[in-house]
């Protein structure tokens, strides 16, 4: 009897363990993040040679900062260019962490 008390408590101590750690997650449209990194690359003081559309493969981290995963395309300019002013950037409302976005961008 003392062992089904003690693996109750247990059980009861473990599942309420699993509902007080839910993390909050921002409800933000993926209108509203296109939008705060078209402000962030325009706004960026650096250029590219010609216009280019590339779609981007990102996701934000824990703290909000924006994470580049993935670029549709292999230049140099445009890759050193969205290291420099997206990756590691924080907008003002972040979308989920860890969720991967893809969007295309135009650099100019």
């Amino acid at each position: 009897m003392n062992k089904f008390k003690l693996l109750t408590i247990a059980l009861f101590l473990g599942s309420a363990s699993l509902f007080a750690s839910t993390i909050i997650n921002p409800v933000v449209s993926k209108d509203e993040i296109r939008k705060q990194i078209v402000e962030l690359v325009a706004s960026s003081t650096g250029s590219v040679e010609n216009e280019i559309v590339v779609d981007v493969t990102f996701t934000f981290s824990t703290e909000g900062e924006i994470v580049v995963k993935k670029l549709s395309t292999r230049d140099k300019h445009v890759l050193k260019f969205v290291r420099e002013n997206l990756n590691g950037k924080k907008i003002a409302n972040p979308g989920r962490a860890n969720r991967n976005y893809t969007m295309p961008i135009i650099i100019k």
